[in-house]
């Protein structure tokens, strides 16, 4: 039976749950056990799919075709472990579940109520299909004390009792804020959220403080009193330089061995941490730098793009270099001179996105990058984009449009309303409800011989993840190839174009999945260190 660590977080969002929960599973994995992890989310959408990237950030999407936190992004960055839809649920998927049930008298004409209805449901997803690992992690988003996370606690609360102290810890991170004016650090937010925790029944076991400064020695154990924690479990959280510097900033912490030891673990092996030292001096000690022009539409919030972010950054290591990031607003791309921005870019990456709004920016952008042979990345959207750039200024399509923001045009984009998944056909129409229907998951790919990205995976058939509802029309391939640009990557069937390629370009590559999602520190994507070695390249041409 695996053993339980639940992560809760307290005071404040946007501490970093998710990345210590990821930091942990590889610091387990050091020693050589075997993980998994989960996310309970308590917000009432049955998953992000159908959620603003400014209210949810980036929208995850697993192998089998779960739209998941972005926190799942860092487990599978960190641990390797591929999510499934077994891990990541929230109170919407909870409460469906339920009144399904219900409606199917399933509860015998009982009460339906959160305890023990809603509770039972959340530690079945906890304990079920856990598979044959040593450790299972799940966090609990939200902080203590919001009212939707309510019934999460209590469930952990009663998996506590129900797993016994050797098979279940609590670890709260919880913030140490410094106040310079008056130069201290204060305690106060921390105890009152362990105040909090313990009124619901939870005593945590361990507290992972982040903080700007370390812990002076009186407030660790001042901590540790009032909390009724040891002081060897108040753990230290500093900003890192790198995100992937966290586990040897944890480890240095004594955080995998508190844990341990919580558990009863005293004869544990040693960590093996050199991968991570590894990445930790590629990324310190760069051998030159890049500038990528990132143009799209939710630059505002850059958890929007975070796996992307962390891809191009895996790039960077793959070829040794410093990735630098110019985030520009696909809409100042529709205004006079739209050029300036990336006179100094030695990349153009157009990322996925939906709706009409700055669609023509990103359509400037496919064609600065093709005129002036700027490396140039197109993923999903951005793929469309490229594909339209190239139907009106090379294919003579002038009117070419995509159905997803006109009806008025040549429909070169259209939507998707039938595809093939493994033996089956899934369809869908326009009135369809928005969540779910799109085509999401892995899907298999066949690479033209000869083409570039077959060149760049080293291999003739590739299987990425999608998420998306329209479609390039493959009717328009021979008259786009005409003008150059190749379709070198397509469904096993021939119907879904996949990839799209300019041959005598130095890198211009258009993907219509989102290859960022199976990038991981360790093992770069084959697509993004290609465009960041062009990129470089591009640097020094200049």
């Amino acid at each position: 039976m695996p053993r339980y660590i639940f992560i809760t977080g307290g005071v404040v969002s946007s501490l970093g749950k998710g990345l210590a929960s990821a930091a942990i599973g590889a610091l387990l994995q050091a020693r050589g056990y075997k993980v998994r992890l989960r996310k309970l989310d308590p917000y009432l959408n049955v998953d992000p799919g159908t959620m603003s990237p400014y209210q949810h950030g980036e929208c995850y999407v697993t192998d089998d075709g779960a739209e998941a936190d972005l926190d799942l992004g860092h487990y599978e960055r960190f641990t390797g472990v591929a999510a499934s839809q077994a891990d990541n649920i929230t109170t919407g998927r909870i409460y469906s579940r339920i009144i399904e049930r219900e409606r199917r008298g399933d509860y015998l004409g009982a009460t339906v109520q959160v305890i023990p209805h809603v509770t039972d449901q959340i530690k079945q997803f906890v304990l079920s299909d856990a598979g044959d690992v040593d450790f299972v992690l799940c966090e609990i988003g939200g902080t203590v004390g919001d009212i939707e996370g309510l019934p999460f606690f209590e469930a952990i609360r009663q998996l506590g009792q129900e797993l016994g102290d050797d098979n279940a810890v609590f670890l709260h991170v919880t913030l140490l804020p410094f106040i310079k004016v008056a130069g201290e650090m204060k305690t106060k937010p921390t105890q009152h959220s362990v105040k909090e925790l313990r009124s619901i029944g939870i005593q945590p076991d361990i507290l992972l403080c982040r903080c700007e400064i370390p812990i002076p020695p009186g407030d660790k154990r001042k901590i540790g009193r009032f909390c009724n924690v040891k002081e060897s479990a108040v753990i230290e959280g500093r900003d890192a330089a790198s995100l992937y510097d966290v586990p040897l900033e944890y480890h240095s912490q004594g955080l995998d061995t508190e844990i341990l030891r919580c558990f009863g673990i005293d004869d544990a092996p040693a960590p093996d941490l050199s991968r991570w030292q590894a990445i930790s001096e590629t990324i310190a000690n760069p051998d030159g730098e890049v500038t990528i022009g990132v143009v799209g539409k939710y630059v505002g919030l850059l958890d929007a793009y975070k796996s992307l972010i962390e891809a191009l950054a895996h790039g960077g290591i793959a070829n040794g270099v410093k990735v630098k990031l110019k985030w520009l607003d696909s809409e100042q791309f529709e205004k006079d001179d739209p050029f300036e921005p990336l006179e100094d870019v030695h990349g153009v990456l157009v990322p996925g996105g939906f709706g009409e709004r700055g669609v023509e920016g990103k359509i400037a952008a496919a064609r600065f990058a093709r005129e002036r042979k700027v490396p140039f990345f197109g993923i999903c959207y951005g793929m469309q984009m490229a594909v339209l750039e190239a139907a009106r200024n090379l294919a003579g399509v002038d009117n070419a449009v995509s159905t997803e923001f006109s009806d008025s045009g040549e429909s070169v984009i259209g939507l998707l309303t039938e595809w093939t998944r493994g033996n089956e056909v899934e369809t869908r129409t326009a009135g369809d409800d928005m969540g779910g229907t799109m085509r999401l998951g892995a899907y298999p790919a066949v690479l033209k011989e000869g083409s570039k990205v077959r060149e760049i995976y080293g291999e003739a058939h590739i299987e990425e993840r999608h998420r998306h509802r329209y479609e390039v029309n493959v009717g328009y391939k021979d008259k786009l190839e005409a003008c150059g640009l190749t379709f070198s990557g397509l469904s096993p069937d021939g119907v879904l174009p996949e990839i799209v390629e300019i041959s005598d370009h130095p890198w211009f590559v258009g993907v219509q999945f989102h290859p960022e999602l199976k990038s991981r520190p360790f093992e770069p994507h084959p697509l993004f260190a290609s465009f960041i070695a062009a990129a470089l390249h591009q640097s020094r041409m200049v």
